[in-house]
């Protein structure tokens, strides 16, 4: 299961350099990774963990950012998402690979409890 947001770098998300503040940007990659999480249980996720996130580019004020998530294994009431960020840049088009993450989510439920994952069910 996939989910993926775009966002435009403003001038108040950006630090003296000019550059996407951090705190930021794992906020968006938080986001995405739920929303994919969310779609694959069909419910309530919450963060348990966010890992190796490696911040290769920076990205800059004007850049559109591209987060997408992906649910890449299922435990019995976890998940874990890998989550790329791409910047383009909208002079010119390109596209480059900034920073990955992977982040753990479990499933809950109104109590706000883990619950089994469910099993995933097959797209008509």
């Amino acid at each position: 299961m996939r989910a993926s947001i775009l966002q435009s770098v403003f001038p108040q998300d950006t630090n003296s350099l000019g550059t996407l503040f951090a705190g930021t940007l794992v906020g968006w990659m938080d986001k995405a990774a739920a929303y994919a999480a969310m779609r694959r249980v069909r419910g309530g996720v919450v963060t348990a963990a966010m890992e190796e996130i490696a911040f290769r580019e920076p990205i800059r004020q004007g850049d559109l950012v591209e987060v997408d998530a992906q649910v890449v294994s299922v435990g019995r009431t976890s998940l874990r998402v890998q989550v790329d960020v791409w910047r383009e840049r909208l002079e010119d088009g390109t596209r480059e690979l900034c920073v990955q993450g992977h982040f753990t989510l479990v499933a809950v439920g109104r109590d706000g409890k883990p619950v089994p994952v469910p099993p995933e069910v097959a797209a008509d």
